[in-house]
């Protein structure tokens, strides 16, 4: 049964730093731009809604196991970006934090369930991509956010 919670707000794209895991190439430098002001536009727009209506239709996770995510806010520490080096959308999912054990939020957690949240959080970070990644493909180089080859390269994998 999908958890029965409300929506929450998309992350906050702004002001974040270089993406966790992130290393500049040669051939990238220069192209600093992660586009996470108009990734985050359209989260705005509903890809944010979209992707987590459908993870809520198969993730695992219970309606308290998911209020302790948002509680963690943890929904919005996700990050979504373009990676320049390899041209295309990618995100880092957020996990519970290590000093879980000692958050009056966790307290009826245990390990096992910690990991499942952290794999439930990047499952729900793929469908998010997956739904941010059609909503490029709808929009052309015309487009008001500007995806397309020309600006961003091409997404063929």
């Amino acid at each position: 049964m999908a958890p029965d919670i409300e929506v929450p707000d998309s992350p906050d794209l702004s002001n974040r730093g270089m993406p966790r895991g992130f290393e500049w190439q040669e051939e990238t430098l220069g192209s600093e731009d992660f586009y996470r002001e108009d990734i985050e536009d359209l989260l705005q727009e509903g890809a944010w809604k979209e992707g987590f209506n459908e993870w809520t239709e198969y993730t695992t996770l219970d309606d308290e196991q998911v209020r302790t995510v948002d509680d963690l806010g943890l929904f919005q520490a996700f990050d979504f970006y373009w990676d320049p080096t390899d041209d295309r959308l990618r995100f880092d999912a957020p996990t519970v934090p290590d000093d879980w054990r000692e958050r009056e939020a966790t307290e009826s957690l245990s390990s096992s369930t910690v990991s499942t949240i952290d794999g439930a959080l990047d499952d729900l970070g793929r469908a998010v991509q997956e739904v941010l990644e059609d909503y490029l493909e709808r929009n052309d180089a015309t487009s008001d956010f500007g995806w397309g080859e020309e600006s961003y390269g091409s997404r063929d994998e």
